[in-house]
């Protein structure tokens, strides 16, 4: 699968506020898919999120790849929601837990490589469900892990960065 990127709203508002702790992190991903030139999706979902506290024209949006939501991700979606259910926690039956899931469909749907956020209670933890179930090859990206070339090109396994285009060493 070619690297591409689907860009969660957590991720954004963290690129957009120095003040998050993992501005810095978010700041090195986003000027690594520039430079590299991978693409960058922006699901009308997240829009929605981002639009809630932040006008979404406030994003540099001629550098991303927009996504409707449509009717075979709603498919999809529903599926995934139905394979997490049979291990569903609290968090699961969270109302946001459900627009996780749309992107997670969105992004295996797409054929995009990675899901990139700060949301590691549910997200990822959804995304790495689906992945061990063998229903999905999208590996979702925490910032808080730091950057990590290797977690882009090497299906998530971590090892020494050496000669990391973008880390700044």
């Amino acid at each position: 699968m070619t690297l591409s990127v689907l860009l969660d709203t957590s991720f954004l508002i963290t690129l957009v506020d120095r003040n998050r702790p993992n501005h810095c992190v978010a700041t090195q991903y986003y000027q690594y898919l520039l430079e590299s030139e991978t693409p960058m999706y922006l699901s009308a979902i997240v829009a929605s999120e981002f639009e809630i506290k932040q006008p979404v024209t406030s994003l540099p949006l001629e550098n991303f790849r927009t996504l409707p939501f449509n009717i075979t991700d709603a498919i999809l979606a529903a599926h995934y929601w139905n394979i997490l259910a049979q291990s569903r926690d609290e968090n699961t039956r969270r109302h946001v837990a459900r627009d996780d899931v749309k992107l997670i469909a969105q992004a295996s749907r797409e054929n995009i490589s990675h899901l990139f956020t700060e949301d590691k209670s549910s997200l990822y933890k959804y995304c790495e469900r689906l992945r061990k179930s063998k229903d999905c090859s999208v590996q979702a990206i925490i910032l808080a892990d730091g950057f990590s070339y290797n977690a882009l090109h090497t299906d998530g396994q971590q090892g020494l960065d050496f000669d990391t285009p973008a880390s700044g060493s």
